[in-house]
């Protein structure tokens, strides 16, 4: 049996594009619908009722669209809104969080090992992280860093130069990430720069494993929906990407992830 009701994935911006990127690269006959909150961008720094409220309003929208499953693509938003947006929710409609799986991963591969987690604000005050690895596996040391400038700065096309180099630099040689055995990329926005994190450890010859959450969430996805008999076997329709306000920078983030023009529709949720 064939399920082509399509995927809803929601960010606060661009960041989420990695997990839908990877979501199609994995499922090619899922037909996507993407809403980046550009209105409210950064979640990072938003009160976390604010964050809810923006949460659960997009998600009505997505299911509106007759949405089968509604995938969190933001580690704020997911930190703040899942376990409430879960209890308003029907059953049968599964949500995904861009945490759990990671965390699933985590305490699967690294067990007595040093891990660092660089995210926003939100989410590094949230504590959820060192939270739910150490309930699962209390011999993980975990060690999490706000890096509040990535988000925005990738935002508005800043990789893969030199003063993203210099930002990333800064934020990665602080003490309490130095000899970790892994690093969680914890925001969407952020595989977008692994190969510049990457390098960083490179020129230090530190083998430090990078953590690419977009692609961990798309497995998980794929066996949930796969369990529950939800996959699609054919694309019939076009993907479609929403903002809540115009950006440039999104037009063409959106271009670049799937190599092709993105149709971008403005919907204005909130007056």
């Amino acid at each position: 049996m064939s399920d082509q009701r399509p995927i809803g994935i929601f960010d606060s911006g661009i960041g989420g594009l990695t997990v839908a990127r990877s979501i199609n690269q994995l499922m090619p006959n899922e037909q996507l619908i993407y809403f980046g909150d550009t209105a409210h961008f950064p979640y990072g720094d938003k009160e976390r009722t604010s964050i809810q409220h923006y949460s659960k309003d997009i998600t009505r929208f997505l299911l509106q669209e007759n949405c089968k499953a509604i995938v969190i693509a933001c580690n704020t938003a997911s930190a703040a809104s899942a376990t409430l947006i879960k209890k308003d929710i029907s059953r049968s409609t599964p949500l995904f969080d861009v945490i759990t799986p990671v965390v699933d991963f985590v305490t699967g591969s690294f067990n007595g090992k040093k891990i660092g987690v660089i995210a926003t604000k939100g989410t590094t005050n949230s504590r959820i992280y060192p939270k739910l690895i150490k309930q699962a596996d209390p011999s993980i040391v975990v060690h999490t860093s706000a890096t509040p400038l990535l988000a925005p700065m990738i935002e508005e096309g800043f990789f893969n130069n030199q003063i993203s180099k210099s930002i990333i630099a800064s934020y990665l040689s602080k003490n309490n990430l130095k000899g970790i055995d892994a690093l969680v990329l914890g925001c969407t926005h952020y595989p977008i720069i692994e190969v510049e994190v990457q390098a960083y450890y490179q020129k230090l010859q530190q083998k430090t494993q990078i953590i690419n959450s977009a692609e961990i969430v798309a497995d998980y996805v794929k066996q949930i929906l796969e369990a529950k008999d939800l996959l699609s076997t054919n694309l019939i329709n076009e993907h479609q990407f929403y903002v809540s306000d115009w950006t440039t920078a999104f037009e063409k983030s959106s271009e670049i992830f799937f190599g092709k023009a993105i149709k971008l529709k403005k919907k204005a949720l909130w007056k």
